[in-house]
């Protein structure tokens, strides 16, 4: 049995059938008295086969770049107009994992995600904040405003596609204060859509217990999550070859933010011990994420109140003065 596929019958094949009910009327009244029951029946299978796919159909991709123009159409209405934004980053991930490590991370979490839930997922999107491993090789940092602007013109695309719901699904730690500020953005003028963002997702309790105490960029986490994405990528054997300790060369209250701190803990782009990292662990976090992200598609399809709020705000930010409480 075939599955994951719809089935059509192919039009030429209703129109032989339609043509095929078209008996002739001469001949004797024993063969007219025998044409009712085989027109009728003929009809009902034109009605039933015609109306019910036979063949197999391709399902619907996930991935926007795979669709044509008019499976594109299809998706939007399938989808209900919820689209997904991986968000990941090119930079140095320890001496061990790649450059790509949370666009591909992310990627495979959300195509997955979307697998359960359908949604349409962009290309891959990696524009975002990482000015901090600047100094290492392989990093792509572009400036604030290209940043800010790219992704609003992507946004805005998406939207005038049908995508009047954008779920940005991050995937790099660098852009979790990026990511919220450009929502709040969405407020300076009107968008006839909506912007959510779903942050990096806590592993879910109950899996193997770590290893590590450190584990905050290219270590026990990534490094697990990586074998299951993309395992031949990682470069266990490597691992140890660089540290990953906190260097701890501040020494400031914890409210005290400053630009240079991760350099300042971290100067080789790398916290933690990648050796630890294993499948099992890999595994459960990045079940946790798939299901995280599946979450947060059925409750972006179910909101029906953030457009009109939005519109709502939109209206009465024209006329303040006119705003009662």
């Amino acid at each position: 049995m075939v599955t994951g596929v719809t089935w059509a019958l192919p039009r030429q094949a209703s129109f032989a059938l339609i043509e095929a009910v078209r008996l002739p009327v001469g001949g004797d009244a024993k063969m007219r008295a025998s044409e009712g029951p085989m027109r009728k029946l003929l009809i009902s299978f034109v009605l039933f086969f015609g109306s019910t796919p036979l063949w197999p159909q391709a399902k619907l991709s996930t991935h926007w770049e795979e669709l044509t123009a008019a499976d594109f159409r299809s998706a939007i209405q399938q989808s209900q107009g919820t689209c997904l934004l991986p968000f990941g980053i090119l930079e140095k991930h320890g001496p061990h994992l790649p450059l790509g490590t949370d666009l591909l991370d992310v990627r495979y979490a959300t195509l997955h995600a979307a697998d359960q839930e359908y949604a349409v997922v962009f290309p891959e999107y990696y524009f975002g904040q990482i000015f901090e491993a600047k100094h290492q090789p392989g990093t792509m940092a572009y400036s604030t405003h290209l940043q800010l602007e790219l992704l609003q013109e992507t946004t805005d695309e998406m939207a005038r596609n049908g995508c009047k719901k954008v779920l940005i699904v991050n995937g790099h730690g660098g852009n979790e204060s990026l990511l919220p500020f450009f929502a709040q953005t969405q407020m300076e003028k009107s968008h006839d859509y909506v912007v959510y963002v779903l942050g990096l997702v806590e592993t879910p309790p109950g899996g193997p217990a770590k290893k590590t105490k450190i584990d905050m960029h290219a270590g026990e986490s990534e490094t697990s999550k990586m074998l299951i994405s993309r395992p031949d990528l990682v470069h266990m054997d490597r691992a140890a070859r660089e540290s990953g300790a906190d260097m701890a060369r501040l020494k400031l209250p914890e409210n005290v933010y400053i630009g240079i701190w991760w350099y300042a803990r971290f100067p080789n782009h790398y916290s933690g011990e990648g050796a630890a990292g294993n499948k099992e662990l890999g595994q459960v976090e990045m079940n946790g994420w798939i299901d995280g992200i599946v979450k947060a598609i059925r409750a972006v399809k179910a909101d029906d109140q953030s457009l009109k709020i939005q519109n709502e705000f939109y209206e009465k930010s024209k006329h303040p003065l006119e705003t009662k409480p």
